[in-house]
């Protein structure tokens, strides 16, 4: 089948909020390197014209202006607008590598049973591989369908392509974890449905990121975030022990303690506890 073809099956959702000038550059370089995928840019109700700047700058692209900064949960209304089979994802910082898209699709179409694959994340002008795609490269699970690359326990959120359907179904990123391992919750319902989840190191994602970060907020919506998931999919005795894991190793505990505490009733209402092969698989990646 030709690239051209391959890459129309896939569109990309970019995801941004405040942050026009890198977005302009993801564009930019996107247009450069896939223009025959269609892009869908998600503006988390931006207060810096981004929209209007895309409108005026990129009319072909299709843009989605929320009225609430709605976090990850953005990315599914973009998901939802998208008519293609797969859908990769990126953030205002980051971009596909030319011919990922097309190598993506090909692979997911081979593989019925995947529903996420993450790409290689090349990390500034250097390139330097981000150390989650390390980690994902050298996954302890087993590969039985010979796949290109890994089995994993999990994704990366801005550098994704996912099977549209099996997205959607999952029920895409919720609402109330906002931003911050948003992926979690995504990764335990996929597998908890029986998907497979891959790192395939030949598709490539750059990163250059963005200077404009809260580092301090974002580790106390990490760490929120990840408690929240342990007690809405771990059994009990699983949920105990990764509370324990992660306020012991987690920083801004005191926070983000309160704050997942605050969030307790909600969060044990729409507990689910997943299958037992789905908490081995993420017990076998957390030990190594």
């Amino acid at each position: 089948m030709e690239a051209a073809h391959l890459t129309s099956a896939v569109s990309i959702v970019v995801l941004t909020h405040d942050r026009r000038p890198e977005l302009l550059r993801t564009l930019e370089r996107m247009r450069e390197t896939e223009p025959a995928a269609p892009v869908y840019v998600v503006d988390n109700c931006s207060s810096d014209d981004t929209a209007h700047a895309v409108r005026r700058h990129f009319p072909q692209v299709t843009l989605i202006a929320l009225p609430r900064n709605l976090g990850a949960a953005g990315r599914n209304h973009g998901t939802r607008a998208a008519r293609s089979r797969y859908v990769a994802f990126c953030d205002d910082d980051t971009w596909w590598k030319k011919g990922s898209l097309a190598r993506g699709a090909e692979i997911l179409d081979r593989f019925p049973q995947v529903a996420a694959a993450t790409a290689c994340v090349l990390v500034g002008p250097e390139e330097r591989v981000d150390p989650t795609s390390i980690r994902m490269a050298r996954s302890p699970l087993r590969n039985p369908l010979g796949l290109p690359g890994s089995v994993v326990a999990g994704l990366m959120a801005g550098a994704c392509i996912v099977r549209r359907d099996s997205f959607l179904r999952a029920g895409g990123y919720h609402p109330r974890l906002f931003l911050g391992a948003e992926e979690s919750l995504l990764s335990l319902d996929l597998m908890a449905a029986g998907h497979v989840l891959a790192y395939l190191p030949e598709l490539a994602v750059h990163h250059h990121p963005s200077s404009l970060r809260d580092a301090r907020g974002r580790q106390q919506l990490l760490l929120r975030n990840r408690l929240w998931c342990s007690w809405m999919r771990l059994p009990a005795a699983g949920a105990v022990l990764e509370t324990v894991r992660l306020v012991w190793r987690g920083r801004e505990r005191t926070r983000a303690c309160a704050a997942a505490l605050a969030g307790l009733g909600w969060a044990l209402r729409e507990r689910r506890v997943v299958p037992a092969e789905v908490w081995q698989a993420l017990r076998r990646v957390q030990r190594e």
